[in-house]
C-alpha cells in the first residue's frame, strides 16, 4: 500500500454494525494481531500473509473492526481511494 488514510491518521472510518447499527471501532491493520513482534514487521511483506493475494499489489490495507456493543468483527479492505474503501 502506498498510503493508507487510515493507518496515517488522515481518515477515520464510519462503519455501521450490520447487527445493532452502533458504529464499529477500528482496532488497525488485521497483521498486527498476528503475533506480538507483527506490528513491527514490514507492512509490504506481511501483506503476503493478511489472506488477501492481491493486496500488495492492488494497494490495499486489511483493517479488523470491533463493535463494542454486540462484539461483532469484520475486516474491511482499505485502499488509497478517495472513500477509503475498496
Amino acid at each position: 500500500m502506498d498510503f493508507c488514510p487510515l493507518c496515517n491518521g488522515v481518515e477515520t472510518a464510519a462503519v455501521e454494525c450490520p447487527n445493532c447499527q452502533a458504529t464499529l471501532e477500528d482496532q488497525g491493520k488485521i497483521t498486527d494481531y498476528f503475533d506480538d513482534y507483527s506490528a513491527y514487521m514490514d507492512i509490504d511483506m506481511m501483506k503476503m500473509f493478511d489472506g488477501n493475494r492481491k493486496s500488495l499489489e492492488d494497494h490495499e490495507c486489511l483493517h479488523y473492526f470491533y463493535c463494542t456493543n454486540c462484539q461483532h468483527e469484520e475486516t474491511r479492505t482499505i485502499s488509497d481511494s478517495a472513500d477509503g474503501f475498496s
